[in-house]
């Protein structure tokens, strides 16, 4: 069972997510072609159902990792098209410029994004 302050947490946390979805979908959403069975965006309730992007963030204990426990970023991108390994990092290089600038602002304390080995992770102060 999750506490309702967790509850209230994560749904500020997929907020931003949802906005660099939005970011993502406007600059990005018509490179490569949607995978056959998604749903063109805005046709779903939720982002993560729709469009090009398919954006969380997954909570992780951090066994193995330098910065220790938070949410590792998880961008798919729903296409059949091969995405060159090099577009991939400048995703995620934009995608962790965003969290730096959006997480102080929405969370205020000692939340950061950085890299954690190839991935980008938020951690820091992650009290409720």
């Amino acid at each position: 069972m999750r506490s309702a302050a967790l509850i209230k947490w994560e749904k500020k946390l997929k907020l931003i997510l949802d906005e660099m979805d939005d970011l993502f979908e406007d600059k990005y959403g018509k490179k490569f072609p949607l995978h056959p069975v998604r749903q063109k965006r805005g046709k779903t309730a939720n982002k993560a159902h729709d469009g090009l992007f398919n954006i969380t963030a997954k909570f992780t204990l951090g066994h193995g990792s330098e910065l220790g426990e938070g949410y590792v970023l998880d961008l798919h991108m729903s296409t059949l098209a091969r995405v060159p390994e090099e577009f991939k990092k400048q995703l995620l290089f934009e995608a962790l410029e965003f969290l730096q600038s959006e997480l102080p602002e929405t969370f205020g304390g000692d939340l950061r994004a950085d890299f954690d080995k190839n991935h980008v992770k938020i951690h820091g102060d992650l009290s409720l």
